[in-house]
């Protein structure tokens, strides 16, 4: 059996934290299960998509910031270093705290697939897992390859338990404790 990445990291967590102070405005850095991963800078139907679930959030509950590009300390048995396209939780949750923060009090983490050979890997697999180890109770996936939205839930023993997909155009409800309702049609707006 091959030795994972969790098991012989291609470096700590404070070197990666050293490179991605310095990584050039082109790309987005994080540290998944011990790697380096590149994210190209999102395009503007995935900033839009991300603005659309902001506005949802603010008014379904105006309590609560979602916090694009927010990083977070995930898998701390891994030393991850992840940065959602965004971090929903309490207004004033992320107050001093420095650039890579504790996921507690995150309520539910946002992605939006990019359009590169990673995204499978990236946010259909080694982020959720991450999220759920991590033990934030909702990974909202919004998937621009299949047109579909997917809300993993329930995390327990490393994994999401729940993990229902819906077509852009469905009303999908994300369950508590984030209790917001999405119609996503207009996510067809923004399908290439």
């Amino acid at each position: 059996m091959t030795p994972s990445f969790a098991e012989h990291p291609q470096m700590t967590a404070e070197e990666f934290e050293q490179i991605a102070r310095t990584a050039p405005e082109t790309v987005t850095l994080e540290f998944i299960q011990g790697k380096l991963e590149v994210k190209p800078v999102p395009d503007g139907d995935h900033d839009e998509i991300v603005m659309w679930v902001l506005r949802h959030c603010m008014q379904q509950r105006p309590e609560l910031a979602l916090y694009p590009e927010r990083g977070l300390a995930v898998e701390k048995y891994r030393s991850g270093r992840a940065r959602p396209d965004g971090v929903l939780a309490p207004v004033g949750t992320f107050a001093g705290t420095g650039e890579w923060a504790d996921p507690a009090g995150v309520l539910m983490v946002l992605e939006v697939t990019s359009h590169d050979a990673d995204t499978d890997r990236r946010d259909r697999n080694e982020k959720r897992d991450g999220y759920a180890a991590a033990g934030i109770p909702v990974y909202l996936l919004i998937d621009r390859d299949t047109c579909a939205v997917t809300v993993h839930s329930d995390p327990g023993t490393g994994r999401y338990h729940q993990s229902p997909s819906f077509p852009y155009g469905a009303t999908v409800k994300i369950p508590t404790p984030v209790g917001i309702t999405l119609n996503t049609e207009s996510l067809k707006d923004f399908t290439r």
